[in-house]
């Protein structure tokens, strides 16, 4: 048997691998959009519940005065500590998913990943100018053109990325914060 010319296949190292995913587009990004609404949806009523919880043991120990108000709920739409509360339960949301892993429960699903262009994950305050630049999701028009990012993604300095199937389903991704420690 004659032996065969085998040619070196170079396998691209996991950062290759991300730096090498193409930008998300509109679509893309709306799904995972309406995908998150509905799982930040789950969140915001647990959030309410402990809200109520917090002012009906408060109320019981005498610490606010409810009469005033009709009830809980009034209490609650008239205090601005409340939206505070709900806003920062918002912003931990996407925080906490972007800079831990790069995938809201959405992004996972479409296969998108937020990174930067090193294939690292955002920093805490990357998430707050994404987040703060968004626009409510409007900023992602800009993401019509092809290859292009995102309004909050140029302030923000990073980009969102579709996941090749491999690299979505890859059971040991935890995020580039691997190349995070190498800064240090």
């Amino acid at each position: 048997m004659a032996k065969r010319n085998q040619k070196k296949v170079s396998k691209l190292t996991i950062q290759e691998q991300y730096q090498s995913c193409p930008r998300a587009n509109l679509f893309k990004r709306l799904g995972a959009y309406i995908y998150d609404l509905f799982a930040l949806a789950a969140v915001l009523m647990f959030s309410v519940i402990f809200a109520l919880l917090v002012v009906i043991i408060f109320n019981n120990m005498g610490l606010i005065n409810l009469d005033a108000y009709k009830d809980i709920a009034d209490y609650l739409s008239q205090s601005s500590a409340f939206a505070v509360y709900l806003a920062m339960v918002i912003i931990g949301f996407y925080a906490y998913f972007w800079t831990k892993g790069g995938q809201t429960i959405g992004m996972k699903a479409w296969r998108l990943r937020v990174q930067n262009s090193d294939g690292s994950n955002i920093s805490f305050t990357q998430a707050l100018i994404r987040l703060a630049t968004s626009a409510f999701g409007l900023g992602n028009i800009m993401a019509l053109l092809k290859n292009r990012n995102a309004f909050q993604d140029l302030w923000a300095e990073c980009e969102v990325i579709v996941l090749t199937k491999e690299l979505s389903s890859w059971k040991g991704f935890k995020g580039m914060g691997f190349m995070d420690e190498d800064k240090k």
